[in-house]
């Protein structure tokens, strides 16, 4: 027969396997007061008399419960201070409520009551992008972009958003879309980033103020900006033909600033002389025309005399002028010629063959060429006579 069957005997409930026909069902209570009373012997507690109904008394005496109040107390309180280096503020919140923001400095807060979010406010942080997009006039190219920024509102920057720095991704990535959007191909390629980076940086500030972030975008550094590697030969093409074009450029403005101003300076100098001409004609005519004005008055006082030096004058201007000597004989119609000019080239070949004469062996050649023309012409003076008669 099975132990809870009813069985015989004076039992009116089911037969219990530990013995004691009488008993019944475990008394909740009294575990709990055996289970007090051992505590009460490890804790050095006093377990009071009582049968299986009645109640017992404490299992923890009132001094030590006070202890242990005190330093679950005095634990909870120093749990609540921390420090605050300068470089961080910090974020107090009261059961998720905003409470205040705590400055540098040793802290205490309530714990379990209070949450501390502690943020540095002075690192600068760094965020690079890649993005690839069109540029106004519909060419493609791709920019890396690095956004230097500091956490300036630690309020904003916990509470306000769930996520910032996600947010200022996007908000960066819209930016930097936007402003090359704008902007040609040549300009995002060459010695435009500078610009694009100013304007990037004042549009994406204007976007974190707008999404209440708390961040401050300090730098703003276009890195790197090039065509989509498919492309890259042709790019490189148009970049050195522009650099060739350049320098041609240059090329030519050096040739004209070397030539400009050597044509202007010979226009100068030609204008200068012409106006030296112009002063030295203007100052010749003047001085023949006083010439002329006193010789005529010298004339009207003697004109034989002055006629004759005037045509004296005149004369050994031509001589003077000639290579040519013609010599009149006296008495007789001959003129014999006198070929000076001959002579000088001969001269001239002798020099060249000869050693060089100095002055007085020349003053001695011209005195007896003198002579002989002198003898020669009383010669031929003296038959012209002879034959006259």
């Amino acid at each position: 027969m099975a132990w809870n069957e009813p069985g015989g005997g004076n039992n009116k409930g089911p037969k219990d396997p530990w013995g004691g026909g009488d008993q019944g069902p475990p008394d909740l209570d009294e575990a709990l007061q055996k289970l007090q009373e051992k505590l009460g012997g490890i804790f050095g507690g006093k377990s009071g008399s009582g049968g299986s109904g009645g109640g017992g008394g404490p299992a923890f005496s009132a001094p030590l419960l006070g202890v242990l109040a005190l330093g679950a107390a005095v634990v909870w309180g120093l749990m609540g201070f921390y420090q605050i280096d300068e470089q961080e503020r910090a974020v107090v919140l009261r059961f998720g409520k905003y409470l205040e923001t705590v400055q540098p400095g040793l802290q205490w807060n309530p714990p379990l009551v209070d949450e501390v979010i502690k943020v540095n406010t002075t690192k600068v942080r760094a965020a690079s992008f890649r993005e690839i997009m069109l540029t106004q006039d519909e060419n493609i190219v791709e920019v890396n972009m690095s956004v230097q920024y500091v956490i300036n509102d630690p309020d904003k920057f916990v509470l306000k958003v769930r996520d910032p720095e996600i947010s200022l991704q996007h908000a960066a990535q819209s930016a930097l879309r936007h402003v090359v959007g704008d902007t040609g191909m040549d300009l995002v390629l060459t010695e435009g980033r500078a610009k694009i980076a100013s304007d990037v940086q004042t549009r994406l500030q204007e976007y974190l103020n707008l999404y209440e972030t708390g961040i401050l975008v300090s730098k703003v550094n276009v890195d790197d900006s090039k065509p989509p590697s498919q492309v890259q030969a042709a790019f490189d093409d148009v970049i050195k033909a522009r650099e060739d074009e350049e320098r041609v450029k240059n090329e030519a403005q050096a040739y004209a600033n070397g030539i400009v101003p050597e044509a202007r300076g010979g226009a100068q100098r030609q204008i200068e002389e012409a106006n030296a001409y112009k002063e030295q004609v203007i100052a010749n005519a003047q001085g023949e025309a006083d010439r002329f004005s006193k010789l005529l008055a010298e004339y009207r006082k003697a004109p034989e005399v002055t006629r004759e030096r005037l045509y004296l004058d005149a004369i050994q201007n031509v001589y003077g002028n000639t290579s040519k000597v013609m010599v009149d004989v006296e008495g007789g119609n001959n003129m014999m010629y006198l070929p000076l000019d001959k002579l000088a080239e001969q001269s001239q070949q002798r020099a060249v063959r000869a050693p060089s004469l100095d002055s007085n062996t020349l003053r001695e050649i011209t005195n007896m060429v003198t002579e002989q023309l002198r003898r020669d012409a009383a010669a031929s003076g003296s038959t012209s006579r002879r034959g006259g008669r």
